[in-house]
């Protein structure tokens, strides 16, 4: 029976690690977007002390990106914090957060966003909120792993967000390691 269970998770991760990862319509050339890191307690190598979920003791918070290469058309810059070893929290599984641009510059920095939390900083919005079992609901959960080592990861992706059904347009992505725990 138990082997029955990991049998159909392992299936149920496969399946949805091959699809494609976001409900976009991507256009002919996707161009590369830079991400960045601007906050220097982020390192790139491990999460920061305190940056976890509350379960493990943390209060974290994304980190301040940079994002730049926005391109011409896109309307917003939809982030999608995911932990790579964890197929279940992968692909935007700790959240997915938009900032409006308007269309007014190639970068922008993106804020902080305090985790477990659906309080957001003016022209930000959610894209899906988190989907950990282990944090309380918010728009973003905090890296939950316990300290195993797990690779988190932002995605970055200027968009172009459609109005009266239309399809939102995947312009530009770009991603970086946020760091290990």
């Amino acid at each position: 029976m138990k082997k029955l269970r990991l049998a159909a998770l392992l299936a149920a991760a496969g399946a949805l690690s091959a699809c494609d990862s976001y409900d976009y319509t991507r256009v002919d050339q996707v161009l590369p977007l830079q991400v960045s890191l601007a906050d220097p307690s982020w390192d790139g190598f491990a999460i920061p002390e305190g940056q976890q979920c509350r379960k493990f003791g943390g209060d974290g918070a994304t980190p301040r990106l940079l994002v730049s290469g926005i391109p011409e058309g896109a309307n917003a810059v939809i982030v999608a914090f995911s932990d790579r070893s964890w197929l279940l929290m992968n692909h935007g599984g700790h959240g997915m957060l938009g900032l409006w641009t308007g269309g007014l510059s190639d970068s922008v920095g993106i804020p902080a966003i305090t985790g477990e939390s659906f309080e957001l900083p003016s022209g930000m919005f959610i894209e899906q909120p988190h989907r950990g079992g282990r944090g309380a609901p918010g728009a973003y959960l905090p890296p939950c792993s316990g300290g195993r080592g797990h690779r988190y990861v932002a995605e970055a992706m200027a968009v172009h967000k459609g109005t009266g059904g239309q399809p939102t347009q995947l312009l530009a992505e770009g991603e970086i390691l946020l760091g290990r725990y």
